[in-house]
């Protein structure tokens, strides 16, 4: 006996999350990278007038100070002709510079909001990218509500971040550096005053900011899982109302929200504390300034070159504007800390997302259309001729075609959705073309993971299951999937026109393929019954049907894709015992010649299959036609006779 092999799946499930990341500067540089790549000349043109703008933000000390000096002089020589040789001038310069700062300041805030938004939409679309990319299991793992807040909330700090954040960091970080040359070259010693007084605020916002961005974080998580928490109840809102749960509904979102709320009260508390105590710093500062200057006037420090030139009253009064200048620009950085810490928390969760590693396919074999040439050899064809051929390249160069038949086996199969648990046990199935397979079993028997296995949402992790004689990981993922048609019990139709929900099963289908492909599956009586018939508008799922018409909807879009495989997995089972008559008149034809796997607990939808398996534990104990079974007066004899029950 075959020892059974307890690995699990590795292709898709060691990916079911998005990585642990640590919080770092690399995110920053990931963002700017992007915006780089995505706008590389209209955002170094938006930098370079951030920049243009913020040198200019300086000039009026340097200007002023040459002023007050000119002034001095005049009202010491009073030479007023020589005075406004000097003084004009620079007034004009200055305005001059102002007036370009305007239209800098300007350029740059319409290509930032330019490229912002450009950069969001960018953003959605690259995430969007991705996900389409990621594996089943991941979406089986992960609240869809959290999933929908990366593309909201998270999406939202990264607005902030860009339009914001980065180009108030940028101006300021030039004004505070530009300024303190100045000062420095003015005075030495008073500058010194002031670097003391911006590391006391620069630590006060280091220990603060820090555990902002700790709080910012979780309340970034806190915000998703609250998001997800919603959604499940506003989709599970009629359970919730038949079984009463109001007050416990209430009760777990109160926890949650109570959860979010001190998160985002602890994140903002040492947020918002920043800003009030780095203003009373820089106002403490600019007294200690004022003292410190006007002693140095009063004393015999302003004969003795303590800067570059002879300090004055010149110095003095621009020294004074400087220091206001130079604490509220770094008080303005430290208040950025509360968008940048929010922006990255968000960016990390869309990174960590787009990092996630997305499903693998290695598959080169490929379904195409065919057709028979003159020596009765198929061929590639661009048409539809309704044969379908698996186009197999071979590593010597050559290629050839095979006909898709529907041959589908699996071989002593083992799979586990989580290491160390198996669920499928040395399964194997023969499906000959043009076979019903029906799987009956009691829930969690297996019966929709052979399905799950077939259609490649998850990779086996011993055995083989082959198609067609092909092993299905040669076969790429999408034509595979093309050619299996999957009807599931819970079905989801999308905002459009019943005929557009039809046509989802294959886009090209006209409107008579449409309508025949509903007709087949027992549709056509009720659509033409709606409103506009079929070009009844549907929304939020189809909600304006009942449970079955959709169900007949979903069926009728599988029959227009017109597949060589079929898939049922409870197709019939939210449809009524004389719509079931109807429909499954409409299947018969439908799975004719075509190999057709079906799930089902009603039993009078399997009666008539090839051949019946039964399923227990992951386990197929017993095999054979209704007949056979019957006989055998096993397992399956006592779920038809009502002697034992489907759980």
């Amino acid at each position: 006996m075959r020892t059974p092999n307890y690995r699990v799946a590795q292709t898709n499930n060691s990916n079911m999350r998005p990585p642990k990341r640590k919080f770092s500067g690399k995110t920053l540089k990931r963002v700017l990278k992007m915006l780089f790549e995505f706008y590389p000349v209209l955002f170094p043109l938006t930098l370079l007038c951030i920049i243009f703008s913020s040198i200019v933000a300086t000039l009026p000390a340097i200007f002023n100070q040459q002023i007050i000096a000119a002034i001095e002089e005049w009202y010491i020589s009073r030479d007023w002709v020589g005075a406004s040789k000097i003084i004009i001038p620079k007034i004009v310069a200055l305005a001059s510079f102002y007036i370009l700062s305007l239209i800098s300041v300007t350029t740059h805030t319409q290509l930032m909001a330019y490229i912002t938004q450009g950069f969001l939409g960018k953003m959605r679309k690259e995430l969007f990218s991705r996900m389409q990319n990621l594996p089943i299991s991941y979406f089986d793992k992960n609240k869809h509500g959290d999933i929908m807040s990366h593309y909201t909330n998270d999406i939202d700090t990264l607005r902030q971040l860009v339009s914001q954040s980065i180009p108030t960091v940028l101006q300021a970080g030039i004004i505070v550096v530009t300024v303190f040359s100045i000062m420095l070259y003015y005075s030495i010693w008073i500058t010194l005053v002031v670097v003391l007084g911006v590391f006391i605020l620069f630590n006060i916002t280091k220990k603060i900011g820090g555990g902002s961005a700790k709080y910012f974080m979780r309340q970034q998580k806190s915000v998703g899982k609250t998001e997800g928490f919603i959604q499940e109840i506003m989709n599970g809102q009629k359970v919730v109302k038949v079984f009463c749960h109001e007050e416990k509904v209430q009760e777990d979102f109160d926890k949650i929200n109570e959860e979010l709320y001190n998160d985002g009260k602890k994140a903002h508390s040492y947020a918002n504390i920043l800003g009030p105590i780095n203003m009373n710093i820089g106002n403490i500062l600019y007294v200690i300034i004022a003292t410190v200057g006007g002693l140095f006037l009063l004393s015999d420090f302003k004969n003795i070159g303590i800067g570059m030139i002879p300090f004055s009253i010149s110095i003095t009064i621009p020294f004074l504007n400087m220091t206001k200048q130079f604490t509220g620009n770094v008080n303005q950085l430290s208040q950025q800390i509360n968008s940048i810490v929010m922006g990255l928390a968000g960016a990390e969760r869309v990174f960590a997302i787009m990092d996630t590693e997305p499903e693998t396919d290695d598959g080169y074999v490929t379904l195409v259309n065919a057709k028979t040439d003159n020596d009765g050899n198929l061929t590639e064809t661009k048409e539809r001729t309704g044969v379908w051929a698996w186009k197999h390249p071979h590593s010597d160069g050559t290629i050839t075609y095979k006909k898709v038949e529907g041959d589908v086996t699996l071989n002593a199969v083992d799979f586990g959705y989580e290491e160390n648990k198996t669920v499928l046990h040395n399964v194997s199935i023969y499906a000959t073309p043009g076979q019903k397979v029906a799987f009956v079993g009691a829930t969690g028997a297996g019966k929709t993971t052979i399905t799950n296995l077939i259609n490649r949402f998850y990779d086996i992790a011993d055995g083989k299951i082959r198609y067609d004689g092909i092993n299905i990981n040669k076969i790429k993922k999408s034509d595979l999937r093309r050619s299996l048609g999957i009807v599931l019990q819970e079905t989801n139709l999308f905002t459009g026109t019943v005929m557009d929900n039809i046509r989802y099963g294959r886009l090209d289908a006209t409107d008579e393929e449409c309508i025949n492909a509903a007709r087949l599956a027992g549709a056509d009586d009720f659509i033409t019954r709606l409103p506009e018939g079929y070009e009844t508008e549907l929304t939020n799922n189809g909600t304006n049907l009942s449970q079955g018409q959709r169900q007949l909807i979903a069926i009728a879009r599988a029959a227009v894709a017109d597949p060589p495989v079929m898939i049922l997995d409870e197709a019939t089972s939210s449809i009524d015992t004389r719509t079931e008559a109807i429909v499954q008149k409409g299947m018969d034809s439908l799975m004719k010649g075509r190999t057709v796997f079906v799930i089902a607990h009603r039993l009078s939808t399997v009666k008539n299959s090839d051949v019946i398996m039964v399923l227990e534990n992951g386990r197929i104990i017993e095999r054979g036609s209704h007949q056979d079974l019957i006989a055998q007066k096993g397992q399956y004899y006592s779920l038809y006779t009502g002697a034992f029950e489907l759980e």
